[in-house]
Order: structure tokens, then sequence, then C-alpha cells
């Protein structure tokens, strides 16, 4: 491993034969995410491949050029060629090895799977899944001193961290930002002393011998489990959505809204989400139509009046999407009035589609007594169906799912947990 400025770079990269470069940054925690996978792939591909860090804020006239636009970043060069994709955010240790897989041969490649050595870990509890729900239970067990690890598919944060404002959460008299509040709640569990093991790929979830492995290599151990997996949104499952989703049809106006500057959105649903994301996402589109199948906003009336004074959203109620089509530049909805069985079509920019959750819970197959919905049912002090595995957040079967209750839900298990422990 050799960290490098611009000086050095035609000489050690370009020049260098099959190199990859990170270029990170400090106050990064994708970046942080990063550096443990960088350093173990850098100890095991070494030998054929040279591993160069960056640092970004001092090279930026560099990254400019390499198109290195957010930290960290990691490029691949073959004999002074960039090859393959660049990886951004957060970056899982399946993308970097499969990118360095492809800079040598297949020999090479099972000579190195060979030596990787499996490794084992033992927590008194895991968090799994790093929302406002686990980063509360984090929180609590830390500062209780409970030996404590959060493990996410993604960077910590949850759906708050693309929630581009939240103005009910207690202690913030202004609105803050979405991502700012994920930041606070996970800086506070590093605090604690919670150990993190963010981005990666979860192998196999064994509830009966409490062990989870990741990324096929770590296998971690636990006397408690924790499930903080949240919900994602749910989907329409009309023709065309798959197809053209993240291609016209988006569920994330935080991530996508930006996109449509001066441009004709619709956007489907009528609850909390739809309207409150109709008023960020109209600080970019042109003109915004809601597909609703009631003839009522389900929102709360605050927003709801927000958006029936904004002269850039217009509303179809009694409607439901039949499917989706694209024709060239624009996206094309099949709509149905439900009361005059009337048919019709409408098109715009892009599709926004905002109609509920649904848990995450793909990595259980019926373990767990559910709700007919699918939520997991438990106990006052959170624990599921089986013990000494508690549930909390938005998997949960509730009536409200905000996130003042998933914080509720962390609190209460990771109190009941430190009290089993004590």
């Amino acid at each position: 491993m050799k960290t490098i400025s611009t000086a050095e770079f035609e000489k050690v990269v370009l020049n260098g034969g099959k190199v990859v470069v990170d270029f990170y940054s400090t106050e990064c925690a994708p970046c942080e995410a990063l550096a443990p996978k960088f350093d173990s792939c850098a100890e095991f591909y070494g030998n054929d491949i040279s591993f160069v860090k960056i640092f970004r804020q001092e090279n930026r006239e560099l990254a400019t050029q390499l198109d290195v636009k957010s930290s960290p970043t990691v490029l691949f060069f073959d004999n002074g060629k960039q090859v393959g994709p660049s990886l951004t955010g957060g970056i899982k240790r399946s993308e970097l090895t499969s990118n360095l897989d492809s800079l040598i041969s297949p020999q090479q490649v099972a000579l190195i799977k060979s030596k990787i050595k499996k490794t084992e870990f033992y927590y008194d509890t895991v968090i799994l899944g790093g929302g406002p729900a686990g980063l509360a239970a984090a929180i609590y067990l830390g500062q209780a001193k409970v030996n404590t690890v959060l493990i996410d598919r993604a960077l910590p944060g949850g759906q708050v961290s693309t929630t581009h404002q939240v103005s009910n959460y207690p202690g913030f008299v202004e609105p803050v930002n979405g991502y700012m509040l994920s930041h606070y709640m996970s800086e506070q569990a590093k605090k604690a002393g919670v150990q993190y093991k963010s981005a990666v790929d979860i192998t196999s979830v064994n509830l009966e011998n409490k062990s989870i492995i990741i990324d096929e290599i770590e296998t971690i151990h636990f006397k408690y489990l924790i499930l903080a997996t949240g919900a994602s949104p749910r989907p329409l499952n009309i023709p065309g959505e798959k197809e053209f989703k993240g291609h016209g049809i988006s569920y994330c106006a935080t991530c996508d809204a930006k996109y449509f500057q001066d441009k004709e959105v619709i956007i489907i649903g009528g609850g909390n989400s739809a309207i409150e994301e109709a008023d960020f996402i109209s600080k970019f589109a042109s003109k915004i139509t809601i597909v609703h199948q009631f003839d009522k906003l389900q929102a709360n009336k605050e927003a709801q009046e927000k958006a029936f004074a904004n002269p850039k959203i217009n509303f179809l109620f009694h409607t439901e999407p039949l499917a989706f089509i694209q024709e060239g530049d624009k996206m094309i909805v099949n709509i149905e009035n439900i009361i005059s069985k009337t048919t019709t079509t409408i098109s715009a920019d892009g599709i926004f589609v905002f109609v509920g959750m649904q848990p995450n819970l793909d990595m259980f197959t019926n373990q767990f007594a559910q709700d007919d919905w699918g939520y997991l049912k438990v106990s006052d002090e959170m624990e599921t169906s089986l013990p000494d595995i508690y549930s909390v957040g938005d998997i949960n079967s509730k009536k409200f799912r905000q996130i003042t209750t998933a914080v509720a839900d962390g609190t209460i298990a990771a109190i009941a947990i430190s009290r089993k422990l004590n």
C-alpha cells in the first residue's frame, strides 16, 4: 500500500502496470467503510496488483482530470489505461474483488482465493441494519458498554439519509437535512464504542447457531440479535415498472429530483411520502401530476395545504396506473379512472412512485411470527417469536412508522438486552 500525490501519479500509476487507486477524503464515512476492505485486498492481491491511495482534498486537479467527483472513488489501471468501471460511495468487497480479478489471470485468482483466511468474531449483540432504529439501539448498547457491532448492506442512515428534510424530529427548531440527522446518530453510536461493518454482502444468517457470515469470509457470532433492516418502497407490480426502474422511474426524490430541472413529472401516490416529496420535487420540476386512487389525499394536513397551494402541482383522483411505457425521452403512463372505468394516457419526463413500503425480510423465510402484511410481531420489549432475537423499526407490525417510533423501538430493545446481559 502506498499513498502518493499528483507528482508521482504518472510514475506509480500510469507506468506501474496493474494498479488500483483509492481517492479518499478525511471525515468521510464511506471512506472509513472502504478502508479495511481495501487494506485486506491489498494483503492478498498485493503481489500482482499495486494498491495506491491518493488524498483527494489535496489533489483536486488530478481528481478533476480523472472525473473523480466524490470520495471514495476507486479506479483501476492496466499499463497506463483505465479499465473497468470506477467504484464510488458504499463500495462492497465483492465489487472490489470482481474488478481486481479481471486484471489478472484465472490461475492467479484461484491461487489468491485459496490463501484467503476466514475469520471469526464474537459479540454480545449484533444489530442488523443502520437506520434510526438500529442506530438508537447502538447508542444505548454502546453507552451501556455492551460489546456491539452494527452490520449494514449499505452505509448507515437508512431511509432518513435519502430524505431531503425532516421537520418533526424533536430537538431541531428548523428542519434538518435527513442525511445530517442520520450522520449525527451514526457518529454518536461510534463515539459510544459500537463497531461498524457497513457496505457488506450478507452471505447468510443462521438464527439457530446465532451467527452471520459477511462477504463470505467473516463469521460474526452473537448472543443477541436486533433486526433493524427497515422497509423498502413497495412496487406497483405493473407492466414496465421493472424494465424502467432507474431509467425513468424513481423511488427517491432526494436522489433523483435534481435531474428534472424544468421538466414534467408524474407522482404515483397520495400519502405522506408522495405529497411531502412532491413539494421538494417542485423546486426542480416545472409541472407535477399526482395520480391517486382515492378521492382524498392521506397525507398530513400541513403537507396537503402546501401541495394544494403549489401552482406546479395538479391532481388526478380516483385514478390508477395500469402500465409504464417509454417513448423516446418521455415516460407514458396508461391510467384508468376507477369510477368511470375509462382509460387514457398521460406523459412526462419522469415518474416517481410513492405507494407505501414493505418489510426487508428477504434473508428470512417464514422464521418469525408475522402479521397479514408480512411485518414482524414483537413483544413489549421488541423480542420476536424466536428467543434472543429482537426486531425494531419499520419491519415491526405497528400502526405508525416514523423516525421517532423507530428510535423508541431501538431504545426499548437495547435496554432489554442490556438488562439480560447484566
